[in-house]
Parts: structure tokens; C-alpha cells; sequence
């Protein structure tokens, strides 16, 4: 399989460039090192961009703090192996999709955007940051050892197909990779057939035809997998929305919390905020390298086809009772799932009635 590659190069954080290094040099000297596997393939736009990202801290600290990143793979094996290296201290950080942790944490499916939920960017920086998720997601990931820093935004999710879909009904009896959890439960009400494949194993079923269809990130990186050589169709939502079952496809930096406190407060602080520097750096250049995969791929020849309106409310009618199973799987997922719930009833977003909830509780 070809697939290309783009530099991207990091230019500055949120903080802005130090003036001085960040510690004096005896200190800088015994500086940490930090190992951090993302899930993003090796020679993807957003590996790129982590890449560099990473690169950049020793000289933002003054050599406090190194990065080695990883690519997916790298180090640990498989998503669960990832979880388990990053607790146990054999990696220090990931950088993973963090609804990946639906089986050992079940409000991880709340803090990244769900079926018809919350379908915009600024939706969710405004829970983490405004509302108060953010304390809730760092209380649920500290027992299990981990610090989490903070979102890093990326892209909506699109479906890659082998045959023409344009709309719900169509999808029935499909075969098609999903993620799992909450998204392949709502999609199954709906007649598919749901597969789990970490991402560097799509292509390979999709040329071999054991899938009919594929979720992956957006076009950009779908792009540089190379997608359009074993499908021609993609399916998005409705004009203005990629997708409406992960339109908002979260990541994370996650710490493993002994190495997060061997950090001192300074340095810990710098660190939240260039997670919150790069979320906007590393959205913002996916966003542009969509626009230049669109056009690669409409001239590979692959069709784009969006659902209906009609579809996106049918859809929101069978994932509403999904979302209350969820919430009731735990404490945290309950008072998760409650800030969320709040907040799309309220008057700025409107976008749930007490009729739509009926016969739902939490």
C-alpha cells in the first residue's frame, strides 16, 4: 500500500516561545524523558503533526522535559496493550482516540462526542474547559494511575465504502468497521453488521472484501491510507456536518500520574497548555489537508453521498435510549453523561426536548 506523507511543522504554543531557557542548566541537565505512543499511523497527516509537536518540548523547556514520540504500533501492540504500558510506567504518555476506553472506563464514551450528540468543536472545548468536564474526566482517570491532561481536537469520522450507501436504510445487512461501544450499538439497530479493527487493519479488509464499508478519521488521513484505492464511495451527514456519529472524534494526552508528578507545577502548567495550543494547531491543519484530500479523491473517481435530514433524526430517536444505557453503567459516566445532558437541553443549543427524553432516566 502507497502511502504518503506530509511534514507538518509546529511553529509555536500556546504559550508562545520561552525567552530564557526554562530551568537552569544543572537542572536541565537531569531533565526527564518522556516516551508517548499515539494511535495515529506512522506517515499520516496527524502523526506528522504529533511528531513535531512532541519534538518541540525539549527546547520549549530548556531540556526539562524530552518527548519521544511513537507512532501506533511502535511500542505497544494493540490498544489494550497501550492502556496497560502507559499505567504501568513502560510508556509515560498516549495519545489516543479516548473513546478507545469504552470497556475499562465508561464515561470515556462521554468525553469525546458520541451518536448525535454534541456536534461541534467548540461544544465540547466549551464542557472540558467551561463547565467543568475537565476535573471530572482527571478524578476518573486517576484511579487508574493516569493524569489526563486535556482534549486535543482532531476531525469528524467519515464511512469509506465499496458500494453506493446514501442513506440509513441502506446500510442493512452492510458489514462495516466501527469502533464499538456506543457507535456499533446505535448502528445496529439499523441492520449492520458491526467489525472492530484498529485502524492499520482496514485497508486490507476493505481490498480483501471481508468489510463491505469502513469508518476511519476524516479525509485527510483516510487519504493517506489509501482509501480511495480500495473504495469509491464515502458517506457523510447532512451539508455542514461530516458525520453524525462521531462528529467531534476526540483525543487526548494522557500521563502516567507518577510521571506527571515527578513534573514540577511550572512545568506541569506548560504542559496543559500546549495541549491546549495543539488541539487548535492540530485541528485546524487536519481541517486544511481535508480540503486538499476532497479534491484528490473526487479526482480518483469516489462519490460523495450525504444523509438526509430524515436519517439524522431517526438516528438521534435510536441512539437517545443508548445514550441513557451508557450513562447508567457507572458513577461517572452518570454525572458525565448529566453535565452533557444539561447542556443540550438548554436554550443555546436546543437541541433536546423533555418529549424527546421521554420515558429516560438517569
Amino acid at each position: 500500500m502507497d502511502i504518503k506523507s506530509r511534514r507538518g511543522v509546529i511553529k509555536a504554543g500556546a504559550i508562545g516561545a520561552l525567552a530564557a531557557p526554562f530551568v537552569g542548566n544543572a537542572q536541565a541537565a537531569a531533565g526527564q524523558t518522556w516516551k508517548v505512543q499515539s494511535t495515529w499511523d506512522a506517515g499520516t497527516t496527524g502523526y506528522n503533526l504529533f511528531e513535531a509537536w512532541c519534538k518541540s518540548f525539549k527546547e520549549k523547556t530548556g531540556g526539562e522535559l524530552t518527548i519521544l514520540p511513537f507512532a501506533a504500533k511502535s511500542v505497544a501492540a494493540d490498544n489494550n496493550a497501550l492502556f496497560e504500558a502507559v499505567k504501568t510506567g513502560v510508556l509515560q504518555g498516549m495519545n489516543p482516540w479516548t473513546l478507545y476506553w469504552a470497556g475499562k472506563i465508561p464515561a470515556s464514551v462521554f468525553l469525546s462526542s458520541y451518536p448525535a450528540g454534541p456536534d461541534q468543536p467548540a461544544q465540547w472545548d466549551t464542557m472540558f474547559y467551561g463547565l467543568g468536564m475537565l476535573k471530572m474526566a482527571r478524578e476518573i482517570y486517576a484511579k487508574q494511575g493516569l493524569m489526563y491532561v486535556g482534549p486535543i481536537q482532531h476531525d469528524a469520522n467519515v464511512i469509506h465504502s465499496k458500494v453506493p450507501i446514501t442513506s440509513l436504510a441502506e446500510m442493512k445487512g452492510k458489514k462495516i468497521r466501527l469502533p464499538g461501544g456506543m457507535v456499533s450499538e446505535v448502528f445496529q439497530q439499523f441492520g449492520v453488521s458491526t467489525v472492530a479493527l484498529p485502524g492499520s487493519d482496514i485497508f486490507p479488509a476493505l481490498e480483501k472484501g471481508t468489510i463491505d464499508a469502513a469508518d476511519f478519521v476524516g479525509p485527510a488521513v483516510n487519504y493517506d491510507l489509501g482509501f480511495h484505492q480500495v473504495t469509491k464511495y464515502i458517506l457523510m451527514g447532512p451539508p455542514g456536518t461530516m458525520s453524525i456519529y462521531q462528529p467531534v472524534d476526540l483525543m487526548d494526552l494522557t500521563v502516567n500520574m507518577g510521571a506527571w508528578k515527578r513534573l514540577s507545577p511550572k512545568l506541569q502548567t506548560l504542559v496543559e497548555d500546549e495541549v491546549k495550543g495543539y488541539s487548535l494547531t492540530q485541528y485546524v491543519a487536519i481541517q486544511k489537508a481535508n480540503v486538499d484530500a476532497m479534491a484528490k479523491f473526487a479526482k480518483a473517481g469516489t462519490q460523495v453521498s450525504r444523509l438526509s435530514q430524515a436519517d439524522v433524526d431517526a438516528f438521534r430517536k435510536a441512539a437517545i435510549p443508548i445514550w441513557f444505557n451508557w450513562a447508567k453503567k457507572d458513577a461517572d459516566a452518570t454525572r458525565v453523561f448529566k453535565l452533557q445532558l444539561d447542556y443540550m437541553k438548554n436554550g443555546v443549543l436546543g437541541y433536546l426536548t423533555d418529549a424527546d427524553l421521554k420515558g429516560q432516566t438517569i
